[in-house]
């Protein structure tokens, strides 16, 4: 009920005045009880909404699951992700409705008592205060007597002021309360209207979004009754083959014969013969391992799961014998030779080694009498388990040592002589700096440690492409003018060739490790730099759109191909063959089976290449953005998207952090920029100087993540010898992996999976497992070398298009 009160009685101040003022009074503190109960109830309904959709998210992610497990079978897997696409659309309903329940309820009455309440319940104060003194006044004027006039004036005075204020207040305190009680029926009333409005849209969504999907589901419910006729009928069938296959082992067992394998060179899936043996590990522990073998198409291989990728032991069986093993303590051995290596296997009985080693003379026989499309294999005399890439038989230039990188490091200007002490012809170098030294001056470098300088061996150590590339882009006069800038100003000798260790020890701990004479920039010099390199990365931008247009790779010519099944086989990811001849055809991922570019890859000449780096197409363009300050991290954030190993060197000598993060621009790091650049060789320094291969930006994407959906191979290999995490996965949830196979970047599954597979088998072998070591290090170092030396080669796929279906 509205209680209103009469302004011409509040003047009066009757006693009818004050029994309405007590009603409203007690309403009012009521009307503040009930709101805030209900604002705490619709509180705990949007957590507890909350906390619903949350569980069903995770109820739907789990219904996503099971339809990607049953890729097999298109109606369970289409139906599961139409009904799950449904419940989220649903969850997201939800969560409007609650966003509206908290905009309509809790905060417009939370709204209303604290404002229009907390207004009434202070000018109810001023009314109890007036009220009270305009008592003890009448009581005073009351109490004056007859014959003190100055009091009786007093007395007089003060009443008519303490009415006059009282008039004034109960007028304010009257309107106030009338407000109210006429705004509190709109309040409440606007705010459950809205709160319904959002319960009507909630169920109309709902209903025609089942109204959608309500076809999908009657057209289920035919197909089930067919369904269960069908499962019934396949019941039948598979209880009859069991009781078959059940007889059949009986009498089997019951003739003890465990011959059972027999050669057939004419099986339809070209396998002539498979069963488990135990297999010698050629690791120094010699354990045995059992594994499937099969015999097919004249090549011997073994599976340790089914989902493995088969492990070539023989590439062709015309090369090797099989032989008898008498002379070790397991019994039932015989042994496989072929030019490049043996392997030592052992059956279950006497009958099925003979059953195995007349098997592989029959093999052999065959593949002798076959003189088709394989006859070419004869000229190969390496398996394809040692991962060679090479065609033709040619062997191509792997890691450098010895005098070959001497030769390229010391023709740099500056670097003939030690970077500290001037030393002629020096045969060391620190790695992250990028500068020569003599054999005095690198063991000083060494007791820096490793975060300081990194050295190593010019004639003794072998030096990876990259890592060689980025000691020719830097030098010791590049990094004297950075780190010796201020050392005439300052007054400092540099050490000269003979002198004692320890005057050459303090003056390379002031240079390296104080940067005493490094020579800080100006607020404006560093702007001015930041800015340059900006538009420097622009400029390589730019320049590159305006180059002529690249042509394609030349299409491979692809000869009969086999996996270890002897079949040419497609991933079912990418599409990309995948060869088991060892050729350079397609990218294939087994440790066994590895090629890195088309087949006449080798004798087609290099593309030209353009006088800059290309740079990429990047995911997100690159801008610029006025900085709210300019920092040393800022200057190496810029060098290394434009690419500048100098300024980088620059900025890590002024103080910028490796690993800084630019907040303005999705919490990128140098490492993400240098990806963004296209320089395998800025990365590697920046590896060099321990930057964070696994930080994530504000996606939730690594360097490898921004590697792979550029398409950068060489950069992808890099990080992965790094330690790069490839089952890291971004706010998308999606992995490296994930990306390449949806960019169909055969290279680049290539290179995960095969790094994944390699990982995979060093954690089910040991500790001490060698296992695929071998094969994973010859394919990356192919990798390298190719992306160092004839990039042009691996740039044969698009960038990854998100909004590519």
């Amino acid at each position: 009920m509205k209680i209103t009160v009469d302004f011409e009685e509040c003047l009066k101040d009757s006693p009818r005045f004050r029994a309405t003022i007590e009603e409203v009074e007690g309403d009012v503190c009521e009307l503040e009880s009930k709101l805030d109960k209900l604002v705490k109830l619709c509180i705990g309904m949007i957590d507890a909404g909350k906390a619903y959709n949350a569980a069903n998210k995770q109820f739907v992610n789990g219904i996503r699951e099971l339809a990607q497990q049953s890729t097999r079978d298109e109606v369970i897997e289409s139906s599961l992700t139409k009904f799950a696409e449904s419940l989220q659309e649903m969850i997201n309903y939800h969560t409007i409705l609650f966003d509206q329940a908290q905009r309509s309820i809790k905060t417009q009455l939370q709204t209303f008592v604290k404002d229009d309440l907390r207004k009434f319940k202070e000018a109810k104060k001023q009314f109890d205060k007036v009220s009270e003194e305009k008592e003890a006044a009448l009581i005073k004027n009351a109490q004056a007597p007859r014959n003190k006039q100055h009091e009786v004036e007093e007395a007089t005075n003060i009443l008519t002021a303490t009415r006059k204020c009282f008039r004034h207040i109960v007028l304010d305190y009257v309107l106030q309360i009338n407000v109210l009680q006429s705004k509190r029926r709109s309040e409440i009333l606007k705010s459950m209207l809205s709160f319904m409005y959002a319960h009507l849209t909630f169920f109309h969504q709902g209903y025609d979004l089942f109204s959608e999907l309500q076809p999908l589901m009657k057209q289920l419910g035919g197909q089930l009754d067919q369904l269960v006729v069908d499962a019934a009928k396949e019941k039948r069938d598979m209880e009859q083959k069991h009781s078959t296959i059940q007889q059949k082992a009986a009498l089997q067992d019951f003739s003890n014969d465990d011959t059972k394998l027999e050669y057939n060179v004419d099986a339809d899936n070209g396998i002539a013969m498979e069963g488990y043996l135990f297999k010698r590990a050629s690791n120094a522990f010699k354990t045995w391992n059992r594994r499937w073998f099969s015999i097919q198409n004249n090549q011997l291989v073994y599976q340790k799961k089914f989902k493995d990728n088969p492990t070539v032991v023989v590439e062709d069986l015309r090369l090797c014998t099989v032989k008898h093993c008498e002379d070790i303590e397991r019994r039932f051995c015989f042994e496989v030779v072929s030019p490049t290596k043996s392997c030592m296997m052992q059956a279950d009985s006497e009958k099925l080694r003979q059953a195995w080693i007349k098997a592989v003379q029959n093999s052999i026989a065959t593949a002798f009498r076959d003189k088709g499309d394989d006859g070419e294999k004869l000229d190969r005399k390496s398996s394809t388990s040692t991962g060679s890439l090479d065609s033709g038989g040619e062997l191509k230039e792997r890691s450098l040592k010895g005098e070959s990188a001497l030769q390229k490091v010391l023709a740099i200007p500056g670097n003939a002589c030690c970077c500290d002490c001037g030393q002629p012809d020096p045969r060391w170098a620190s790695i992250n700096l990028g500068i020569t030294l003599c054999i005095q001056c690198s063991g000083i470098h060494r007791s820096l440690g490793v975060h300081f300088s990194k050295v190593r061996s010019l004639t003794l150590d072998t030096w990876e492409p990259e890592l060689l590339k980025l000691m020719c882009e830097l030098g010791n006069g590049v990094i004297n003018q950075i780190y010796e800038a201020r050392r005439e100003e300052l007054g400092a000798r540099k050490p000269q060739p003979g002198d004692p260790r320890h005057e050459v020890e303090a003056y390379i701990k002031a240079k390296y490790v104080d940067r005493r004479f490094v020579r800080q920039p100006s607020d404006e010099e560093l702007r001015n730099k930041v800015v340059s390199l900006s538009k420097q990365e622009k400029r390589l931008s730019s320049s590159s759109e305006h180059l002529p247009p690249r042509p394609p790779p030349p299409t491979p010519k692809l000869r009969p191909g086999s996996n270890a099944s002897g079949q040419t086989v497609k991933s079912a990811d990418s599409g990309i063959q995948n060869s088991a001849d060892g050729s350079r055809e397609m990218l294939a991922t087994t440790p066994s089976n590895n090629s890195l570019a088309d087949a006449d890859a080798a004798e087609s000449p290099p593309m030209p290449m353009p006088a800059t780096l290309p740079p990429p197409s990047p995911c997100k363009e690159v801008v610029f953005y006025e900085p709210k300050e300019y920092s040393p991290g800022l200057q190496l954030y810029w060098a290394s998207c434009a690419r500048s190993l100098p300024d980088m060197a620059e900025a890590l000598a002024h103080g910028a952090e490796v690993n800084w993060v630019n907040t303005e621009d999705d919490k990128r790091t140098p490492l993400i920029m240098a990806v963004q650049g296209g320089s395998l060789v800025t990365c590697e320094f920046l590896l060099q100087n321990s930057a964070n291969v696994n930080q994530q930006d504000a996606q939730g994407r690594g360097p490898l993540h921004h590697a792979t959906m550029l398409g950068h191979t060489g950069q992808v290999c890099l990080f992965l010898k790094r330690g790069a995490n490839q089952n890291a996965a971004d706010i998308d949830e999606k992995t490296p992996l994930t990306i390449a196979v949806e960019a169909a970047n055969a290279d680049i599954v290539t290179l995960l999976r095969l790094a994944k597979m390699n990982e995979e088998m060093r954690e089910a072998e040991g500790p001490y497992s060698q296992s695929g070591d071998e094969t994973y290090q010859d394919i990356f170092q192919d990798f390298t070398h190719m992306a160092s030396n004839d990039p042009d080669k691996l740039n044969r796929y698009q960038q990854y298009d998100p909004q590519r279906p």
